[in-house]
């Protein structure tokens, strides 16, 4: 969802700890699991109908308590108690740089309205994503077809969930995040956002500048820019990290395909006629499927050799290894209905779409097939929701200062976007993470360690700094 010259004023904010409160307006309720014991769950009633679901895992260490810390695991779509439900992994808190966080703060999950165990959840066919349909028409009648599927789908989503499919854009669920703060009994709200979660926490912060105390916006969308303009930026991003993982394959002993030609091994795999089977779906896989499965994949290059050997059964005649889990997860609904209503489709007609082709196939010649940002586009294309909050200039002033983070090898949130959210937030530090993968939470203890600092202390990295 999802990715710097800003001069920041560091503020130290006050460290006398908050003391644990009833949370008023929040009823909590023990729901351990076997990687979280202590954890507890609960529903609160916000605007528009909806119940958002909440998650809490308790500072450990609560005379140091710092206070909340609200988190966001990206998406749209991601659901953030389903992650304290595991332990908090999807927001590294296994990692020992992040142990004060779990020290300090009471860790809260939710699952942002429409979402996971919010209610009313959006709920949608599971023909949404059809493999049938290439989300690059070759001809007006394939462009005719993919609109009317789209229609289609968004028909059945809307009957399935109801009216409130046209109210789960991202600045209407901001005003959940406030009312989440009040009910806690908070002053001021502490963030962590991965990804899209970067999205939800900016506009929170320009709707509400005054009530943030601190801000971690990891793997930054920008929403100044243009939908057009995002498709190709994550273009050259996602070929960037294809053209890392084929480097890292020529040395490294995890990977299977070394001393191959990568690149001409993936793109044969890409032109084999009629897909590749796959045992687990009963079908064969489509060339968009694959990639969208290796895109999946490159985005942490912990998954890296795992990628390898799923192209090598693949051109074997083995596509298991590389399904791509993104659209065939429940949750993929949520994230075209929400991605439609904050980003949506910029098409205006076929030649249109034809041209912005041409620009992604030369910008990614390897790995076009697949980004996530023509995947919402091309998906977005005839939705029949209006969307709610498309791009526009964003501003966020009167704010503590935030911390925006940045990767010079993102494939899903290139650093292009981190520099424009910062551009856009009055008062905040871009944090650089030269290394690779999406976020620097998830793939650097240096980013983890700055961000931690930041959070328990309100003091933002030195202006300039890479964690290398």
């Amino acid at each position: 969802m999802k990715t710097l010259a800003a001069i920041t004023a560091l503020t130290l904010l006050p460290l006398s700890a908050v003391p644990a409160s009833a949370a008023p307006g929040i009823d909590w309720k023990p729901c351990a699991t076997e990687y979280a014991p202590t954890l507890e769950c609960a529903n609160l009633p916000v605007s528009g109908g909806f119940s958002i679901a909440l998650a809490k895992l308790p500072a450990t260490d609560p005379a140091r308590r710092v206070g909340s810390l609200l988190t966001n695991p990206g998406g749209p779509g991601g659901a953030g108690v389903t992650v304290l439900k595991y332990g908090g992994r999807g927001f590294a808190l296994d990692r020992p740089e992040m142990a004060e966080v779990r020290q300090r703060f009471d860790v809260i999950g939710f699952d942002p309205r429409g979402v996971g165990d919010s209610r009313p959840a959006i709920g949608c066919a599971p023909n949404l994503h059809d493999p049938a349909l290439s989300r690059f028409p070759r001809s007006r009648a394939d462009y005719e077809k993919l609109i009317a599927h789209n229609r289609a789908s968004g028909d059945e989503c809307l009957k399935r969930t109801g009216p409130a499919l046209s109210s789960v854009d991202t600045w209407r669920a901001a005003d959940d995040i406030e009312a989440i703060r009040a009910a806690l009994g908070e002053p001021k709200v502490n963030w962590l956002g991965v990804s899209y979660g970067s999205e939800l926490g900016a506009v929170y912060a320009e709707k509400y500048p005054k009530r943030v105390r601190t801000m971690v916006l990891d793997g930054a969308i920008d929403h100044s820019r243009p939908t057009r303009l995002a498709i190709l930026d994550e273009a050259i991003a996602t070929e960037g990290a294809l053209n890392d993982f084929a480097k890292w394959c020529t040395t490294s002993s995890d990977c299977v395909l070394r001393g191959k030609d990568v690149l001409a091994t993936y793109d044969k795999l890409m032109r084999t006629p009629g897909g590749v089977p796959s045992k687990q779906l009963g079908r064969n896989v489509t060339a968009e499927e694959i990639a969208a499965g290796v895109y999946g994949g490159l985005i942490l290059p912990a998954f890296w050799p795992d990628v390898a050997k799923g192209i090598e059964a693949a051109t074997a005649g083995n596509a298991d290894g590389l399904v791509p889990y993104s659209q065939l997860d429940p949750s993929y609904g949520a994230y075209r209905s929400i991605g439609c209503h904050d980003f949506g489709s910029p098409f205006t007609s076929y030649p249109d779409m034809r041209a912005m082709q041409g620009l992604v196939k030369t910008l990614a010649p390897h790995s076009w097939r697949y980004t996530e940002f023509w995947d919402i586009a091309s998906g977005c294309t005839g939705w029949p929701v209006p969307s709610a909050y498309l791009p526009r200039p964003q501003k966020v002033s009167g704010a503590a200062p935030i911390l925006v983070v940045g990767g010079e090898h993102d494939p899903a949130t290139p650093l292009v976007w981190a520099k424009g959210l910062a551009r856009n937030i009055e008062n905040s530090t871009l944090l650089v993470d030269a290394g690779y993968g999406h976020t620097g939470l998830l793939n650097s203890a240096c980013v983890r360690t700055e961000e931690v600092k930041y959070l328990v202390s309100g003091v933002t990295p030195a202006p300039g700094k890479v964690c290398r």
